[in-house]
């Protein structure tokens, strides 16, 4: 791009052609008032206030929507321009009411700095009080409309960055305000409480709906704790709590000036009554308060007794997808080397580290070809996307704002569901299982595997392989090839129980293109979820959607740190950087690092190391970050797992159902309380810093750690997470130097596009054919499980959440209108929902969107109780029918008081 000059204020500087005078002041230090401007957003030049003088011809620009042309010499602060600044400050403030004091923007209104900058303290015209009814109809946001300046900066930004549509301008003139449809309530609308609209607001027309107001006393930069986005914030502290939360509005960050309605508003569970202050042991059955002396002493004790006692392999280390990336690094570390054991896991179990275990798997012996499609931005430049078995309005909504985005600007996305989502009027083709009948199998069971083999075989057809990428980068492509050709397409359309039309559209869309995979619970969860995510690996190899920019794979991430809890090494298989244990080479690098031997035999996973308990042969657990009695299917014979174990150590920031059964807890640090990094589901690493201390006498995981690790003989433990990074950055060279990049990776990106010829070469899997599930005549419906935005994972955080618990959603069991007029169910009726494992009850709603037969229930609800429908056996087994969905009967609950 060709570069131009230009003078502004006498200062010469340069910018690319085709950027506007604004952004090149901007670039170069040169401040200009602006309210209507943000950087995310189109220009609208609405506002007048950025206005530049030709300092030739005395012409005025307004700079955000003038591009800056090669020897303008312009003034930004003349007379002139000083002169009409000011009179529309004026203005706007005739028709502000004045209530700064009270105001919750404060010090952080835009339009009070500007007036104080031209040095307006008060307007010189009459005053046109135009007063608004205040709104405080819901827990997230209030809108005091006699504060708005019109900028439309809410409207743009809710349907250029959110895509949500939810406000508009209405009425003319004086009257004229930014108003859902019709004008009803937002909660009535198709707003998502993302709080975009409050963050990018100048004024205090939208602000949170908060206990706090004012302005913070300070203001610190940060990483959202909750799903795997990733998100950069800013947090408002008074008093040594976090008051506020909003986007930092850092260009380039995966967020900007969005968020989610959790990001934004459900950060006050931190100041919950709940937080953990202090270390507990149990004494004569009940957890009491002790010392930080007693309680490391005790846990350090029991654990090298149990140890001497029954060997290594008798205790686990549950670590945390939440914690940060030096906590679980030093806690794996503990585990392998002081203790000597791989039963090491973390919550990822339960989302998307199965899929990034096969991946590893897959290209450990293939030069390490990068699967993964690197930052979200890269989906606006995509060529198509296939969306498989993920609802990222509700789990990430941050990723669904960049797919709608992507389709605005033309790109198709192909959607791969059992049920309509917040994306499917977005699809260019929606793919979906037909409405259940539950005849003989649960069709639903082989739906994802099957349609990607149709849709792979029918790519064939149309010469959608890749031949030059699959020469050069894999092997085993005509026996794959000669397997997908003899699949019977008849049984196979069967099996996949959806509509061939559709199908044969998805293939027309995506031939001939590289492909964007999202990839969510829905397959990964999924009974035949390894299979098909077998093929799917297979059908990226075959359209070559591999290394090249935006093509790969996006894994739906729904805790904070999946990715960087499995670098870490927090897992049963693999060390850190990913290097396998099963490998001796591999190995030896951390043996050599640690000076320590490390087994060399798998550890026990998640579900392993229930069993194991429950056979009596795991003695010891300690669970960092994690709550598994509320997170795991059947809970109850969770419970009693846990209750055959001798010692449990809690670690964790909240009172909990597992903190409840411990012999031993320390208080731990939330984000917010301590330093450290997470690796988002881009594979970028994100530094961040304490905004508070932590409350009472908890203690960062990397301090406690360390003081376990002293208190069982390894002083040289201690660590602060500087030298940890500088531990592993030493060991492994893809680690890289976190403090020397604003947005360090942590795997090296590796594009294929211009090897002659790799070193290595992947080979394609076997086509298999999925597994059914007979169908249960007692339980006739189909359960789909899924996340609301409001709550995430467990809902063990959010549930602590005041405004998240006030909001109007509960949780209720969604049901078709066909089955409900059958069974004469109207909203707000209570129903019983049975499995062969347990059941729940819980008000019901009707949703058109869902089809006969299958019926939808929202996860972290009423202590999560949607977990005991599911039966507990492992992910990815012949055995296991999945976590994402099971077969339940549904009943009506008379009300008992009715007649009386």
């Amino acid at each position: 791009m060709e570069t131009i000059s230009l003078t502004i204020d006498g200062k010469k500087i340069s910018c690319p052609e085709g950027k506007s005078i604004l952004q090149a002041a901007e670039a170069h230090g040169i401040k200009i008032p602006k309210l209507c401007y943000h950087h995310s957003l189109k220009p609208f030049g609405a506002c007048r206030l950025c206005l530049v003088e030709d300092e030739q011809t005395g012409r005025l620009f307004a700079s955000c929507v003038t591009p800056a042309a090669p020897d303008m010499v312009l003034l930004s602060d003349s007379p002139q321009i000083l002169k009409h600044r000011r009179n529309i400050i004026s203005l706007m403030m005739a028709e502000h009411p004045e209530s700064c004091i009270l105001c919750n923007k404060g010090n952080r209104c835009h339009l009070r700095m500007i007036a104080a900058q031209l040095g307006i303290g008060e307007t010189r015209f009459y005053p046109m009080p135009n007063y608004k009814k205040l709104e405080e109809l819901n827990p997230f946001i209030t809108r005091d409309l006699s504060k708005c300046i019109l900028c439309g900066k809410c409207i743009r930004a809710d349907h250029e960055l959110v895509c949500a549509g939810a406000i508009d301008y209405n009425m003319r003139g004086f009257n004229s305000r930014p108003v859902t449809l019709h004008e009803l309530p937002l909660e009535n609308s198709t707003c998502t409480f993302c709080g975009t609209c409050v963050s990018i607001c100048p004024t205090g027309a939208l602000s949170a709906n908060a206990e706090f107001v004012g302005t913070p006393e300070r203001e610190s930069t940060s990483i959202c704790g909750f799903c795997g986005v990733g998100c950069s914030l800013t947090l408002g502290v008074a008093e040594n709590q976090v008051v506020d939360v909003n986007p930092s509005h850092i260009e380039k960050s995966v967020n900007d000036a969005t968020l989610c309605v959790r990001g934004h508003f459900a950060h006050d569970f931190l100041n919950s009554t709940q937080r953990l202050t202090q270390p507990l042991v149990r004494k004569e059955k009940k957890l009491t308060p002790t010392s930080w002396d007693e309680a490391l002493e005790i846990t350090a004790k029991r654990l090298i007794e149990i140890k001497n006692q029954h060997g290594p392999e008798s205790i686990a280390f549950l670590g945390s997808s939440k914690c940060s990336n030096e906590e679980n690094y030093l806690f794996q570390k503990i585990a392998r080397t002081i203790i000597g054991t791989n039963n090491v896991d973390n919550g990822g179990y339960m989302s998307g580290r199965l899929f990034l275990d096969l991946v590893e798997e897959r290209t450990d012996e293939a030069g390490r070809f990068n699967f993964f499609a690197g930052p979200l931005s890269g989906l606006e430049q995509a060529e198509i996307i296939f969306v498989l078995g993920a609802e990222p309005a509700q789990a990430a909504p941050v990723l669904d704002y960049y797919l709608k985005r992507s389709v605005r600007k033309g790109i198709p996305l192909i959607l791969a569901n059992s049920r309509k989502t917040d994306l499917t009027g977005s699809a260019s083709v929606w793919l979906h299982p037909y409405a259940s009948s539950l005849s003989k199998q649960n069709s639903l069971d082989t739906f994802y595997l099957e349609l990607v083999n149709l849709i792979s075989a029918q790519l064939l057809g149309k010469q959608g392989a890749d031949t030059s990428f699959i020469t050069r980068f894999t092997s085993g492509y005509e026996e794959y090839k000669t397997q997908l050709l003899s699949l019977d397409p008849e049984t196979t359309v069967k099996k996949a129980n959806c509509d061939l039309d559709a199908i044969k559209t998805a293939v027309d869309i995506l031939a001939g293109k590289k492909i964007t995979f999202v990839v969510g619970d829905g397959v990964m969860l999924h009974r035949n979820g390894k299979e098909a995510m077998e093929a799917l690996l297979n059908l990226a190899l075959m359209t070559g959607s591999i290394g090249y920019k935006g093509a790969g794979f996006h894994i739906l991430a729904k805790e904070n740190n999946l990715v960087g809890s499995w670098d870490m090494g927090t897992v049963p298989q693999t060390l850190p950087g990913r290097l396998m244990i099963s490998n001796e080479k591999d190995r030896h690098t951390w043996e050599k690092a640690w000076k320590a031997k490390i087994p060399d035999t798998r550890g026990l996973d998640l579900f392993q190391m229930i069993e194991k308990a429950e056979a009596g042969s795991l003695k010891a657990l300690y669970i960092m970050g994690e709550n598994p009695l509320r997170s795991l299917p059947q809970p109850d014979r969770c419970l009693n797992s846990l209750e055959n174990l001798e010692f449990i150590v809690a670690q964790d920031i909240l009172y909990n159902e597992t903190v409840a059964g411990a012999d031993v807890v320390f208080p731990g640090a939330a984000f917010s309380e301590k330093a450290g990094s997470f690796t988002n589901m881009e594979g970028i690493i994100q530094i961040f810093s304490p905004a508070v201390s932590p409350p009472g006498n908890a203690k960062s995981d990397l301090e406690i750690l360390s003081l376990i690790a002293e208190k069982m003989g390894f002083p040289e433990y201690r660590s602060t997470h500087e030298d940890i990074r500088k531990e592993i950055s030493t060991t492994i060279s893809a680690y890289l130097d976190t403090a020397a990049s604003k947005h360090p990776i942590w795997i090296r990106e590796k594009s294929l596009k211009n090897d002659n010829q790799a070193e290595e070469q992947i080979r394609f899997s076997t086509v298999t054919s999925g597994k059914e599930t007979l169908c249960d005549a007692d339980y006739p419906f189909i359960a789909l499980f899924g996340s609301l935005r409001f709550h995430l994972g467990s809902g063990t955080r959010t549930e602590q959440s005041k405004r998240i618990s006030v909001c109007d959603s509960k949780g209720e069991i969604e049901v078709s209108p066909i089955d409900a007029e059958k069974m004469k169910l109207i909203a707000d009726d209570r129903v019983r929902v049975t499995s062969a494992t347990g059941e729940i009850e819980r008000k019901v709603t009707i949703n058109r969107n869902i089809q006969t037969g299958y019926i939808y229930i929202p996860t972290a609800y009423n202590q999560n109780d949607a977990r005991s429908l599911i039966h507990l056996l492992p992910l990815n087994d012949a055995s296991s029918s999945g976590w994402d969905s099971c077969q339940v009967m549904l009943e009506k609950v008379e009300d008992m008081t009715m007649g009386q």
